[in-house]
């Protein structure tokens, strides 16, 4: 019993000065996992209308930063069933406004050539007391097996009364459609809870238009 108390005192002591001396570094490290009833990316279902289980881990060092995010996909054929994303960038502010500045790549293992592609991107954020606004403009970059197109969508929150958030986002993904979502979110210690209603509508073929009501659970660590 005292070898237990012992280190369980050790073990509170290192934990207190990890993250005493976690406050005082320049990098960081976070991490995250959730539950959805439906992938949803740009408008569109990624999960073939079934739940998805999502992660990643992030690394950011004085604005810097780069990271990793993973999902099961559905696609209606038996090629592959994950996505995979890399992305790295710089953040910060200038005179009161937030940017963004980075890449990414999507990457499906068992689809190289038919679907793995990259973006830049430049987003820009402005946040108030109870209200924050936000645009981003992804640009598709062409390799000699695709020519991504590019996307800009515009969003905003708000901040309810007992800590419900507002969030709501209209996008437009050239040549293929456009969309918008508006939903409900609430923060507790760990884990998030929200709820969206997002609406897809095709550039040329209706048939492919799509609205969906998500519900999500998000863990951060």
């Amino acid at each position: 019993m005292k070898f237990i108390k012992l280190s369980l005192s050790v073990a509170l002591i290192t934990t207190m000065a990890f993250a005493e001396e976690e406050k005082k570094s320049d990098f960081g490290v976070s991490a995250n996992m959730a539950i959805t009833s439906n992938y949803i990316w740009r408008g569109m279902t990624q999960s073939n209308n079934s739940p998805a289980v999502q992660g990643g881990v992030d690394l950011e060092y004085k604005g810097l930063y780069v990271g990793a995010w993973g999902s099961n996909v559905d696609f209606g054929d038996t090629k592959n069933s994950l996505e995979a994303d890399f992305y790295g960038g710089y953040k910060s502010e200038l005179y009161g406004i937030g940017f963004d500045i980075g890449a990414i790549q999507y990457a499906y293992p068992n689809m190289s050539n038919e679907y793995n592609f990259a973006e830049a991107y430049l987003g820009i954020s402005k946040e108030w007391e109870k209200f924050g606004v936000k645009a981003k403009y992804s640009k598709g970059i062409k390799t000699n097996d695709l020519n991504p197109e590019d996307c800009w969508e515009v969003g905003a929150s708000a901040k309810l009364p007992y800590d419900v958030g507002f969030s709501a986002i209209y996008g437009d993904y050239h040549n293929i459609g456009t969309y918008y979502s508006v939903g409900l979110n609430r923060a507790f210690e760990k884990f998030e809870l929200s709820v969206a209603y997002i609406n897809f509508n095709h550039e040329t073929d209706s048939s492919a238009d799509e609205e969906n009501v998500v519900g999500t659970v998000t863990f951060r660590f």
